[in-house]
Order: C-alpha cells, then sequence, then structure tokens
C-alpha cells in the first residue's frame, strides 16, 4: 500500500539540518510512490530519455561515477519536472575480464582455481558472486539520489540482451563484417586473452637497449648493428631491414646474415617505411611473430613467422626448436617456459659470451599495458574474431563519422570532435574475441568430424585452426550441415564486453523485438559520460546505432572530465589521495557532494576536489535551511496560507520585493538557458549567488524592518513574496540537492505531492525590471564598499561613521537618496551625504565605486581618532612583515631552478597564484598603511 508523503516535522528547526535524517526517508519515499518510472505507453510528445553508462557489477562507487550520475540525474530531474515523459534507464555491465579476475581471486584464497571446477560450474560460481556482491554499486547509486526507473534495470547478460547479441553477431557475419582471422592481437599473459587496440594502456618506462651484432653470412667479419630494446625476440627475427637510399647499408640488401645463438641465416631487405634512418644504427630487426608494424613488413617482403611465446607469456619450447627458430640446443633447453624478463637476461649472456653484444645504453621507450591488470601485454599472433570497420562496400565508421559531422549527433563540448574523427578515420578492425568464461559465448559451432585436425588444447584454451569452418546461427545446430554429425563443439570464446555495450541503447528497449519502447525512447536524448570511454564505448554505439536501428543512439553526448584531488593529481590509493564518497555522503551530505561536483563541472576542465570544497557546500545547505526557519518563523499563520495567495500588485510590493521577483525571473531564465547548454557549473553558480547573496545576505535583511514593523498588510504581502521566491527557488535547486529541497518543500507547500513532480519554473517576463534592479544594485554597492572599507581598516561595525558619497549621475543619485535610511541601517552610519559636488573631507579614506551602467563614484570616510589609527598602524605593520617574509619565501622557491624544473605543473601553478595573491594582498596592505600613516601625520 502506497503510504502518504512522510510530512516534515517543522519542530526540527530547532535543531541545525541534519542530512541524515532526511535522505533515506525521502528516497523511500519517491520509488514507493512510483515518481521515477516511464510510461512505456504515453502518446505524451515530450519525451527525454537517457541510457546509464552501465557500472561494472564489480565495481564501488567512486568519485567518476558520483560526478557521471550526478550530471545524468540533474538533467532527469529538470526534464522530469518539465513535465517530459521521461527515461532513466538504469544497468550493469558483466564485466567480462574484470568478474572472473575477482572470482578467479577468491578460488584462489580458497585452494583452487577456475580449471579444477569446469566452466560450468564456474560460470555458476560467478553468477552466485553477483547476486551476492554484484548489485553494491547500484545500492551506492540509490544513496546519490539516482532518480532511474529501477524497474527497467537490465544487465549486459540478461535473457533479452542475450537475444538481441547473438541477433547483432549473426547479422554482421551474414554481412561479412564479422570474420575470423589469424593475425598478430594483443595478449595479456596473466588474463590469457585478447584485448582490443584500445584495451592496451601505454606507459612510458625507463628501459635498455640493447646493439647486437649480426655477421654477414658471406664474410662473418664484417656485421651489421641492430639496436633493439627486446632482444629476447630476436629469436624469432626473419629479416633486418635497412632503407634503400642509406649509403651505409644499401649495397648489403639481398644479402644474407647470421642470426646470432641460431643455425639459421636471414636476409637483408629494404624497407623505406619501417627503417627511420636517423634512429639507432639504421638496421632494424623484423621480428613479424612479436611486432605490429614488423608483421606488415614480413607481409610486404613475403617473410615467414615465427611465434617464440605461448598463452602465459613464456618461452615456447616447440616454437625454439630446430624445426622453427633453430636456436642453439644448449639454449633451447636453458629458455624453455622462461617468463619474458628472464628469457632476456639469459639471451643478453649469452650474447655476451658469444661476442654479440655491442654496447648497451639507458632507452626511454613506451611499453602496454592490460588496462584490467596492469601486465605488460605481448603481440600474440592466434585465430581471433574480429569486426570489419571500414568495409568500403559497408562501412560502420563512415556513417558514425557523417552522423557528427552533419550534426545529427552533438559532442559537448565541440573540442572533442576531431579526437572523435581522427580514430574513427584511422580505425583497424575490431578484435572481439576473449580467451575467457565470463561473457556472451560466441553463438558459432564446429563439427569435430570434418574439423578433427584444427583442434588444439593448449593449457586451460582451447584453440581451434583457422582453417576450421563455423556454423554461426542464433540457437545451438542440433547437426552439422555438411556432413551431418550430431558432434558439434561451440566457440569457446565469448565477446568482448565493448560488444554488448555497443548495443545498449536499443537493446535494452527491447531489440530485435518492436516494443513500444523502442518507439517512444529510441534515439535517446543525450548521454552523459567521461572522455576516456569515447572510443571504447561512445563510438562504437554510434556503428551499432546506426547501422541496426538507421538511427543515431542519441542526440546530444556531454562529455565531462576527469575528478583529481586538490593539486590536480589523479586520485589513487598508493597515493593516499582517494576521496571516497560514500564517507563524504555520510559526514557532510548528498546534496552537499551534488551541488560541489555540479558546480565544477566545466567542460574541459578536470575536476580538482578537496573536502574544503565539499564542506563549504555543506554550509550553503545550511544556509538554506535558516533561510526557511527565518522565514517559517516570520510566518504568524501557517506559512502554506501564503503559496495560497497570488502575488500581490506590483504597485503595492517594496522596492526590495520588486527587485527580487525581478532577479528571481533572471535566475529561472538563466538556469534553463545554462541546462540546456550542459553547463551545470553556471547554473550552480546562479543558484548559490541568488540564494547565499542576494535572497539571504541582502533580500532577507532589507523586509526584516517590514516584518517587524506595525504595517501588517506590507508585512503580509512581503511574507507572500518571500516564500513565494523561496519556494520557486527550491524547485530550481531541485535536480541538484534533491533532499534537502523535498524536505523544504514540504514544509511550505500546501499541495499534496513532491517537489520531484513539481513544475520546474520558467520565466515570467512581467516580473521582470531593469530600473527596480539598477536601483537596488546602487546602493547595495554603496553598502558594500562601506563594509569593504571598514574591513580594510579594521573599523568595527559598532562604530557608526559620517560618510560621504560623491555620485555625477543624477539618477543614481536619486537612487540613493531614495534608500537613504536602508544605506544608514545597513551600512552603521550616523551620518550620510550624497551629491555630485560633495566636498571631499580632509584626512578620509576613499574608495571607488562603479555603480550600474558603468557610473563612477566615490565613497568617502572621515580619518578615525588618533588612538585607534595608532593601534591600526601596529597590527598593519606586525601583518606587513609576515607578508613580507611569506613573499620572499615564495620568490626563493620560484627563482630555485631545481624547483622550477622537477616539480610537477599543478603545484608550480600554485605556487605563482600563491606569489600573486601574497602581492596583491601586500600592496593594498602597504597602501592602507601609508595613508594610516599620513593621516597621523607620520613619514611613509
Amino acid at each position: 500500500m502506497i503510504q502518504d508523503a512522510p510530512r516534515s516535522d517543522t519542530t526540527r528547526f530547532d535543531k541545525p539540518y541534519s542530512h541524515r535524517d532526511v535522505e533515506e526517508r525521502w528516497y523511500r519515499h519517491w520509488l514507493d510512490r512510483g515518481y521515477f518510472a516511464a510510461d512505456g505507453q504515453s502518446t505524451n510528445p515530450k519525451r527525454f530519455s537517457i541510457v546509464i553508462p552501465p557500472p561494472n557489477i564489480t565495481g564501488s562507487l567512486h568519485l567518476g561515477h558520483a560526478l557521471n550520475n550526478t550530471l545524468q540525474d540533474i538533467l532527469v530531474r529538470w526534464k522530469r519536472m518539465q513535465e517530459y515523459n521521461t527515461l532513466w534507464l538504469p544497468g550493469t555491465d558483466h564485466a567480462g575480464i574484470a568478474t572472473q579476475n575477482v572470482v578467479e581471486r577468491q578460488l584462489k584464497s580458497e585452494g583452487s582455481h577456475r580449471e579444477a571446477l569446469g566452466r560450468e560450474k564456474f560460470i555458476q560460481r560467478i553468477w552466485r558472486w553477483r547476486e551476492e556482491s554484484g548489485r553494491t554499486i547500484i545500492t551506492q547509486l540509490k544513496r546519490l539520489g539516482a532518480s532511474c526507473d529501477w524497474n527497467r534495470e537490465r544487465f549486459t547478460l540478461d535473457e533479452g540482451l542475450s537475444v538481441a547479441v547473438r541477433e547483432v553477431f549473426v547479422r554482421l557475419h551474414q554481412e561479412g563484417l564479422i570474420y575470423r582471422g589469424e593475425r598478430l592481437i594483443n595478449w595479456c599473459p596473466r588474463c590469457e586473452t585478447a584485448l582490443s587496440d584500445i584495451e592496451v594502456e601505454h606507459e612510458e618506462i625507463k628501459g635498455t637497449m640493447y646493439y647486437i651484432k649480426y655477421p654477414l653470412a658471406d664474410d662473418p667479419d664484417q656485421f651489421l648493428t641492430v639496436a633493439t630494446t627486446r632482444p629476447e625476440t630476436m629469436l624469432g627475427d626473419t629479416a633486418v631491414a635497412v632503407h634503400p637510399e642509406d649509403p651505409r647499408y644499401n649495397k648489403l640488401i639481398g644479402k644474407k646474415v647470421l642470426l646470432p645463438l641460431t643455425s639459421r641465416t636471414i636476409p637483408v631487405v629494404g624497407d623505406p617505411i619501417l627503417v627511420d634512418r636517423e634512429f639507432g644504427t639504421g638496421a632494424v630487426k623484423i621480428t613479424p611473430g612479436h611486432d605490429f608494424n614488423d608483421e606488415k613488413a614480413g607481409q610486404r617482403h613475403r617473410l615467414g613467422t615465427i611465434s617464440l611465446f605461448d598463452h602465459r607469456g613464456r618461452m615456447d619450447p616447440p616454437a625454439l626448436s630446430e624445426r622453427e627458430a633453430k636456436v642453439l640446443p644448449q639454449l633451447t633447453e636453458q629458455l624453455g617456459y622462461k617468463p619474458v624478463q628472464e628469457a632476456r637476461k639469459l639471451i643478453v649472456q649469452w650474447l655476451e659470451q658469444k661476442g654479440c653484444l655491442i654496447k648497451v645504453e639507458d632507452h626511454r621507450h613506451t611499453i602496454g599495458k592490460c588496462y584490467r591488470c596492469k601486465t605488460v601485454v605481448e603481440p600474440y599472433r592466434s585465430p581471433q574474431w574480429f569486426v570489419k570497420v571500414n568495409d568500403p562496400k559497408n562501412s560502420l565508421a563512415a556513417p558514425a563519422i557523417d552522423a557528427v559531422r552533419d550534426g545529427r549527433i552533438r559532442l559537448i563540448p565541440e573540442s572533442w570532435k576531431n579526437n572523435y574523427f581522427g580514430w574513427l578515420e584511422n580505425i583497424q578492425d575490431w578484435c572481439i574475441s576473449r580467451q575467457i568464461w565470463w561473457g556472451h559465448q560466441i553463438p558459432a559451432w564446429y563439427c569435430k568430424r570434418c574439423d578433427e585436425n584444427v583442434f588444439k588444447i593448449t593449457g586451460t584454451i582451447t584453440v581451434i585452426g583457422i582453417n576450421a569452418k563455423p556454423i554461426v546461427q542464433i540457437d545451438a545446430p542440433q547437426k552439422c550441415e555438411r556432413c551431418g554429425s550430431t558432434d558439434l563443439i561451440q566457440d569457446p570464446d565469448v565477446l568482448d564486453t565493448w560488444f554488448s555495450s555497443a548495443l545498449w541503447p536499443f537493446s535494452t528497449l527491447g531489440w530485435p523485438k518492436k516494443t513500444r519502447e523502442l518507439e517512444i525512447f529510441y534515439p535517446t536524448s543525450a548521454l552523459v559520460t567521461s572522455f576516456d570511454i569515447l572510443f571504447f564505448w561512445v563510438a562504437r554505439m554510434i556503428m551499432m546505432g546506426l547501422h541496426f536501428m538507421k538511427d543515431v543512439p542519441f542526440r546530444d553526448v556531454y562529455i565531462h572530465a576527469l575528478v583529481r584531488d586538490a593539486e590536480g593529481q589523479k586520485m589513487s590509493k598508493s597515493k593516499g589521495n582517494v576521496i571516497d564518497p560514500l564517507a563524504i555522503m555520510e559526514k557532510y551530505g548528498t546534496d552537499a557532494l551534488r551541488f560541489t561536483l555540479a558546480s565544477m563541472a566545466s567542460p574541459g576542465r578536470d575536476i580538482k576536489l578537496s573536502e574544503e570544497r565539499i564542506e563549504g557546500y555543506r554550509n550553503f545547505a545550511n544556509k538554506i535551511w535558516n533561510a526557511a526557519r527565518f522565514l517559517l518563523m516570520n510566518c504568524p499563520s501557517n506559512a502554506k496560507t501564503y503559496l495560497g495567495n497570488p502575488l500581490p500588485d506590483p504597485a503595492t510590493l517594496s522596492l526590495a520585493d520588486r527587485w527580487i521577483l525581478s532577479r528571481l525571473q533572471r535566475v529561472v531564465a538563466s538556469v534553463n538557458h545554462q541546462l540546456d547548454d550542459y553547463r551545470f557549473d553556471g547554473a550552480s553558480r546562479e543558484l548559490y549567488q541568488f540564494l547565499w547573496h542576494e535572497f539571504c545576505d541582502w533580500y532577507l535583511e532589507l523586509i526584516k524592518p517590514t516584518l517587524y514593523g506595525t504595517d501588517a498588510a506590507a508585512a503580509k504581502r512581503t511574507r507572500t513574496v518571500a516564500i513565494h521566491v523561496f519556494e520557486t527557488v527550491l524547485r530550481l535547486l531541485h535536480p541538484f540537492m534533491p533532499f534537502i529541497t523535498e524536505e523544504l518543500y514540504q514544509m511550505i507547500t500546501p499541495v499534496e505531492g513532491s517537489i520531484t513532480v513539481a513544475p520546474f519554473p520558467m520565466e515570467n517576463t512581467a516580473w521582470m525590471n531593469e530600473a527596480v534592479e539598477q536601483e537596488c544594485e546602487s546602493f547595495q554597492r554603496v553598502v558594500e564598499g562601506i563594509r569593504e572599507m571598514r574591513g580594510v581598516h579594521g573599523i568595527p561595525f559598532s562604530k557608526k561613521l559620517s560618510v560621504v558619497v560623491r555620485v555625477a549621475n543624477p539618477v543614481v543619485e536619486h537612487y540613493l537618496e531614495n534608500n537613504r535610511p536602508m544605506i544608514t541601517a545597513l551600512a552603521g552610519l550616523s551620518a550620510l551625504e550624497i551629491g555630485p559636488h560633495v566636498r571631499q573631507p580632509v584626512n578620509a579614506f576613499t574608495g571607488p565605486i562603479i555603480f550600474p551602467g558603468g557610473h563612477a563614484g566615490e565613497v568617502f570616510i572621515p580619518l578615525p581618532d588618533a588612538i585607534y589609527r595608532a593601534k591600526e598602524i601596529t597590527k598593519k605593520e606586525k601583518r606587513l612583515k609576515e607578508l613580507t617574509a611569506q613573499l620572499a619565501l615564495e620568490e626563493k622557491k620560484l627563482s630555485n631552478p631545481d624547483f622550477a624544473a622537477k616539480a610537477p605543473p599543478e603545484i608550480l601553478e600554485n605556487t605563482k597564484l600563491r606569489r600573486q595573491e601574497l602581492r596583491l594582498e601586500h600592496e593594498t596592505l602597504s597602501a592602507a598603511l601609508q595613508r594610516l600613516r599620513e593621516m597621523s601625520g607620520g613619514t611613509a
């Protein structure tokens, strides 16, 4: 049974705001009332849909998730309040390699391994783990306030998505866009599986360059010097390449050299593509079995291929034998099953003993690592399944390029377009097979009778030879279509996780069935994602969506940056700089974290996050709470009664009331505009500035005389305006800070329901009044100028001042005269003189003021008494001494060449900013001290 809304208790204003009393209660209420549910049968033409980037089931909420899902939730709540039929479709990714690694580690801790269980029981074990632990991330997303339609939650391995995956695979195979081939692929020896190019992380390391002697076969006293960082692969060399225009070597083209440590000779070939004459020695070894560039060179020169390593990255004895590499027998015996690093050391020792190692040098170069386990990746030749991405007759990439180029898809910010185009224009065929057990098993079967000689068992891996003829279909065949045998085996490989993820926008809506949801919500409206999966996921979704749905999968792609620490460093456990969002939400509240992330989400700029920033926005939540307490305490009757009244006639309202109503409409217009442009930071700043400074700091102060005065009718009008403005701004703020806004909304609204489905404010230009805003801002700037001068010169507010304001513009002068009492009260004045020709007092502090419209003015504050001046001079001299010492320290740092050369860029930039801040304070303080001394009759 659906419960009524848990109405908020206004007596709780006796205590500070506590998020712990609010968040779980309201989230449960939203779920119970079904506020997040999309209408799958609606005819509402206003539709907004977005699919969540499915987090891995192995994951726990980190700040990247928090940022991404906060931004999505802001969009979804905003559109829901605009009365769109809104779908935010949630789900999780099975994360093949990552999940299998987690469960394998569990088995290892139990003294077991997956081979001991076998494939079927191992997969059952993973499903059990998924049910027990794999939903942690979903619970944490709910803690963040994510307003997904949880009844539609999907999983990339659920039955519906499995049907879609098999359908896509079969269709692409029928079109010739999926094929099986044998070539070099990226191989992780730890995970024992293939990786696509973008699953390899590149890292620069300090390595070694080895210079090796390759003697000429017909004159062993002469030799070529070959430089390499991988001497262990030289045993698989099939040629040495030189540049055909290099006079040092071109006469050797066609000759042969003796391959050290083997009984083989290999040719010298000319190759202007592979060889850079300026790098190394100008002679390059060609190892087609262990380098992608060498593989292409081998194809150009029709060279053979020798693969030296097995699937675990160890030297493979059969490959080293006389039949293939023809390695010296004694060395073959020592190298057998040695991992790469050990093999390298052994081969270097043998090269030294044979007099073939000329020299060794330090050398920085780049290596590839598995994006999951960080193991060094090996180029490895094996049969794999590929997607042909750039087929001339049926390209997947070209339409994806056109969709962004012609504007059917917007990348935001646009600066990402060049990266996107560059990647797709140079894309290689996509390796989609993985040699693991957890995932979508490839829907291909082989006949053991027809293909009896092409099966090989290597450890735990069944290798099916490249000549085997697959039977590709959606459901398992009953018999071989060629010979009728029922002895069939399914391809043991599974599909790359990103293959199923690429279908996410339409498979989750019921495809390949033609569902009503697919008709309503596809294409989706927007995608919010981080830049690091632009190619892993976004580009592939576009390719698949265009190919199978004949339309783009989404209209807008908002690409956000990374969340780093306060110094701009990447967060990591080893650095000890990780900020745990769950701990932050517990400490400061979910609203504070959400608003912090939104306010810092500037396009193209990484977020430098500190706990102090989050604490600051927790204080913002407290400010809102206190504003509500003030309003409710000053409503003689229930605050809800004021929202039931229409706004009073503007002619009857005070300047402050008309000003706040005008400013509110400007903010309403701006927030809607900023969200339209995905400027979450701009919308946040508008709301913060309006609520904290304009509403709380100014408006609530300006209306106190009215609320506490004797004119009951005026007080009622002001209360109506104040409650109306506050309720409107709660609705504006709700997408950013859903919990506190719901709590306060329930206290002041007379209508049953939730702010979640309340109408989002739209601008009403009738309440905008430029003249009213200028009048209010004019006297505010005078008050602010006087307050600032009090702060600079240390004059307490309790000391009443006699102030002179010189202003030339008659309209501004009129504004100030109209508000003389307000200026006097708010600035703490005993006397105020205003005019264009007022005389500057002798010995007065002076401050410039720029009024709205660019009109200039000045404020003069006569000098305080001598005792005060003496104390203030002493105080400022002490601070100036401290500043001088601090500035000298920063100058010393920046003038140190070692610091400038070695400090991280973020530290260097922060030090420069600190120096600039110190200089500015030093200059301001010096000028104030100089003025005080002059007024006291002293010297500079």
